[in-house]
């Protein structure tokens, strides 16, 4: 794209760089109809079709847009993509798009980076056209700040606390067993931050959580207060429950592109506590059993 030859005299032409656009598609071998419709409007397109490929382009290169499939090849390695694209790019325009009818509605609230987001198949045109109307208008945007699950968790620990509470005095089969609330709830604290301090590290492989003091004197006092295991297993269950509605309720400020590696290690986690906890519990049964024999 060059300055018109009409310059005024003695005025040296001065090449204008093309507005450059990263177009992530599944197969890309070929320029695709978009492709082409995106370069007959002067727009210099750079196509790839991994996630890696267009992470290391991002990270790179300079774009005003990125235009990506919001599975490719994997699903929903969209969600990356755009995150990505935020944060090196915080002014460039982000476009989604899918084959999957309810998707504004479905999850237009996982994406609230995205500008936007369209069902295709679409005309090919018409997505440049609505490119070329937000880059002609950009709206100010203050960028989201994105903080690690962990963070979140640690910050609402209190209030996944009180949830839980409430959850287990409503369950009839909890409230079998009368207990005050410190009583109740007083491990609590030790194990999210246990939770928080993994998710923190570099993550370990499923079932190398490591070994958690904390549900060892759980299990113990859940003895000794007259839990059965199933009782066990049913705040267990609600803890789980509890922490991601934390993290459900703070969705907008999750970090998308890890949020899927860390609810694993959340529940790994949280599995490996009640493991432990079971084990000191038996243990203890077993132990006042042979007092009492």
């Amino acid at each position: 794209m060059t300055r018109s030859r009409s310059s005024p005299p003695g005025q040296e032409d001065q090449v204008l760089s093309p507005s450059k656009v990263l177009l992530v598609q599944i197969d890309c071998l070929e320029p695709s109809d978009l492709h082409r419709a995106l370069e007959r409007d002067g727009f210099q397109v750079i196509a790839r079709s991994t996630i890696k490929e267009a992470l290391i382009c991002v990270a790179k290169e300079k774009f005003v847009a990125l235009i990506c499939d919001l599975h490719l090849p994997a699903a929903g390695d969209g969600f990356t993509l755009v995150n990505a694209m935020r944060h090196f790019h915080t002014d460039a325009i982000t476009v989604i798009m899918s084959n999957y009818p309810a998707l504004r509605e479905s999850v237009a609230s996982l994406l609230p980076q995205a500008d936007e987001i369209l069902v295709t198949p679409i005309p090919p045109q018409e997505v440049v056209t609505r490119l070329k109307d937000r880059l002609r208008d950009p709206k100010h945007r203050t960028a989201n700040v994105r903080e690690p699950v962990a963070t979140i968790l640690e910050r609402h620990a209190l209030d996944t606390i009180r949830e839980w509470l409430a959850r287990v005095n409503r369950s009839k089969e909890l409230g079998y067993v009368t207990l005050s609330d410190e009583a109740r709830t007083g491990h609590l604290r030790t194990l999210l931050n246990e939770l928080v301090q993994r998710l923190r590290e570099p993550h370990l492989e499923e079932g190398k959580a490591q070994t958690s003091m904390a549900a060892f004197a759980h299990g113990r006092a859940r003895s000794r207060q007259g839990y059965t295991t199933s009782m066990l297993v049913e705040e267990s269950r609600i803890l789980q429950v509890c922490i991601f509605k934390t993290l459900r309720s703070n969705l907008s400020a999750v970090d998308l592109a890890l949020v899927l590696t860390d609810v694993m290690t959340i529940a790994d986690e949280v599995d490996s506590q009640l493991k432990q906890t079971m084990a000191s519990f038996s243990d203890q049964l077993a132990h006042g059993v042979a007092i009492a024999g």
